[in-house]
């Protein structure tokens, strides 16, 4: 029956495909439609660089652009651009060639001038997430893209995030609180067989790997830690934590609830605040470009408390000079020491504590105060693009 399923879907994308754009458009969903009049234009930058590197087409949380400007920034010779599929609930990062999801799926025009584009402007292509870089309607594979660009003589990167490599079943193995255990997210089924599957062919495969997040060190052993990147000037915008005087205010700000542990914080934060302990903001479908205003306006930021990583909501906090707390596991910490000899600037807090260690925290402001402080300085140090710069500069040199 799957199998029958699947043929059908490919022969409703078919005729869909072999559709003329303006027919196309009445009859795709609403949220998939395009403006066969307005398809972006092919990537490109200078020609003349050494190396020209083309990042796509996830621009998780911005970091597609923010590691190509790093490129632009910290190497030499080099230049770099992203392209992201926005959907219609996007953030607003920033974006070198922002792909509405309907021209990506549907435009035959504009899959077929970005995949004569690429291999002509680039020299080196990072694909990430393992997702298609030339529109996925017709069902064509990161790996045939990869094949191509290999074939044209492109030196071929492939890039990971979080979930779209985190392997569930090891994940919860080794935390109590993982999201993975259980019905807890409905998921992580699709998950765990997506994960397993890409796990089996990068363990032979001979491109470079890299990831985001430390903890996927566990999941990509072949590859190596690419730091996510947080431009500092953008978010030493505020005054100090705790400088008002007042009550701290505490803020949680989740891209995803169900694997952040919101549903152990927000009862507890509710609960303090009653009390009149601490104000806490929930901080919910915010763009990226009000962000900066939304941390630097509270003390304390809440970041995650199930996946026990650290990432770009808690570097943006740090930057900021906020209180960060989060749930960091000792691998994750002791990565990130071995790797750049300073020690992680979050207060720890354990899942299943949040509210009495919430409450030590609050009470204690030196404390405080001094993991805020040392906040931008590791942020300066590690998460500014330098290092992910000389990273991507070792790909790029291939």
């Amino acid at each position: 029956m799957r199998g029958l399923k699947i043929g059908v879907k490919r022969v409703v994308i078919g005729l869909l495909l072999a559709l003329p754009p303006a027919v196309q458009l009445k009859v795709l969903p609403a949220s998939q439609r395009y403006d066969a009049s307005q398809i972006p234009e092919p990537a490109s930058v200078d020609r003349d660089a050494r190396a020209r590197l083309f990042i796509a087409p996830a621009n998780s949380a911005g970091q597609g652009w923010a590691w190509a400007h790093a490129v632009n920034n910290f190497v030499d010779g080099s230049v770099s651009t992203n392209m992201a599929v926005v959907g219609p609930h996007d953030f607003g990062f920033g974006c070198g060639e922002p792909v509405p999801l309907g021209t990506y799926r549907w435009s035959r025009r504009w899959q077929r001038a970005q995949r004569a584009a690429v291999p002509a402007q680039f020299t080196h292509v990072l694909v990430e997430s393992d997702r298609p870089l030339f529109g996925d309607a017709h069902e064509r594979t990161a790996a045939a893209d990869i094949d191509d660009l290999v074939a044209a003589g492109v030196s071929v990167g492939l890039l990971f995030h979080g979930s779209d490599i985190r392997l569930p079943s090891r994940h919860a193995a080794r935390m109590t609180w993982s999201p993975f255990h259980g019905d807890r997210w409905s998921l992580t089924p699709a998950l765990q067989q997506r994960a397993s599957e890409l796990q089996r062919r990068l363990a032979e495969s001979p491109l470079p790997i890299f990831y985001s997040t430390p903890d996927l060190a566990l999941d990509v052993p072949n590859g190596k830690w690419l730091p996510v990147v947080v431009d500092p000037s953008a978010w030493e915008v505020g005054e100090p934590a705790l400088s008002h005087g007042g009550v701290p205010v505490v803020a949680h700000a989740p891209s995803k609830a169900a694997v952040k542990g919101s549903d152990l914080v927000d009862p507890v934060m509710a609960k303090l605040d009653a009390e009149g302990l601490i104000r806490y903001v929930r901080v919910e479908n915010v763009p990226s470009a009000r962000m900066p205003a939304v941390y630097t306006s509270v003390d304390i930021v809440l970041d995650q408390f199930s996946l026990g990583i650290y990432g770009v909501a808690a570097c943006e906090a740090m930057a900021a000079g906020r209180v960060v707390v989060s749930f960091v596991s000792d691998q994750v910490r002791e990565f990130v020491s071995a790797a750049t000899g300073l020690t992680l600037p979050i207060i720890d807090i354990s899942p299943d504590a949040i509210e009495a260690e919430m409450r030590a925290l609050v009470a204690d402001p030196e404390r405080m105060l001094e993991s805020a402080r040392r906040g931008p300085e590791f942020v300066r140090t590690v998460h500014n693009g330098r290092l992910s710069a000389k990273v991507l500069e070792e790909f790029l040199e291939r």
